[in-house]
């Protein structure tokens, strides 16, 4: 076992070497002890349009008996492309098992882009830089929250669906900031999904939250004629954060409310603390604006009325 992590470490090292000459100013190392690393990866080199910075922590198992864990990190990359591309660097793991793979993965991750630069889409403003500790978010990321309870409304303007609607403010809560990570919960109360629609068309007009590494949603709707609920969630890239947080809203049975949890990727990756800083940040956001007071109120009407 042993010499066979010695020969996976040789492996690595060559392969690190081999990028980092060829990629240089583009490759940088997060931390050499833990085998952690980072690329940027670009549609094309003099006038770069679309561009992704994979992350890589490199176990003693690779190559030989274990993939690199990875993050890609692009904050225009969302649903159905993000989940191609991982999908793609999957099968190129499968079919080269036993390999080393980085170089195979950067080739994917390029054709991948050039192929988005081709399209008709809109390249996205480029507002955040890389150092060699990773993505750099400063606090002028953040909104500054309001007091519980502040009143008011949203007039958003979407000329498809919204015929200038008066929605709901959206409440912005306390940020949490763990190894340069910052989380930051929106929250909106809401009672049909066409206004869950609007509301996070009205916060992604916002270029720091639609720059963030993943705006993580869920909403619970309680339909009272039907006595049923309408909920829904999304990862956005951060696989089963959006479930957890819909998971949140049904344990503290919050109802009638959208809430949003945006997080500022700082190069440090948190582990399982991701998910508890998500649930936190939501969680407290929602005791600020009342909805578990609320939770209790109906749970104890409940009680009374089965006496």
């Amino acid at each position: 076992m042993a010499e066979s992590e010695e020969e996976n470490l040789q492996k690595q090292i060559d392969e690190i070497e081999a990028l980092a000459s060829i990629y240089e100013d583009e490759w940088c190392v997060i931390d050499e002890a833990s085998r952690i690393f980072c690329i940027r990866i670009v549609d094309e080199l003099d006038h770069p349009k679309w561009t992704i910075c994979l992350q890589v922590i490199l176990p003693s198992e690779y190559p030989s008996a274990a993939p690199p864990v990875y993050q890609l990190n692009a904050p225009w990359l969302r649903g159905q492309e993000r989940l191609s591309l991982s999908n793609g660097l999957e099968e190129i793991y499968l079919e080269n098992s036993g390999d080393c793979i980085l170089f195979l993965w950067v080739g994917k991750i390029r054709d991948f882009l050039q192929l988005k630069s081709q399209s008709a889409d809109t390249a996205p403003e480029i507002l955040k830089t890389t150092e060699k500790a990773g993505i750099n978010y400063r606090d002028d990321c953040l909104f500054a929250p309001q007091p519980p309870g502040q009143q008011g409304t949203v007039n958003v303007a979407d000329p498809e669906s919204s015929g200038g609607e008066q929605l709901p403010p959206i409440i912005h809560g306390e940020p949490i900031t763990d190894r340069r990570s910052t989380f930051q919960a929106h929250l909106a109360p809401v009672v049909t999904p066409n206004q869950v629609k609007l509301l996070l068309h009205d916060l992604y007009q916002n270029k720091k939250i639609v720059n963030a590494t993943h705006n993580i949603y869920a909403y619970r709707i309680y339909c009272e004629d039907k006595q049923t609920f309408l909920q829904d969630c999304e990862d956005d890239g951060e696989t089963a954060a959006g479930g957890r947080l819909l998971h949140l809203l049904q344990i503290l049975d919050a109802r009638n409310v959208l809430v949003v949890v945006s997080r500022w990727y700082g190069g440090i990756l948190l582990g399982p603390d991701r998910f508890k800083h998500i649930n936190n940040c939501a969680r407290n956001v929602l005791v600020d604006e009342g909805y578990t007071e609320l939770a209790v109120r109906l749970n104890t009407k409940r009680g009374r009325g089965q006496r």
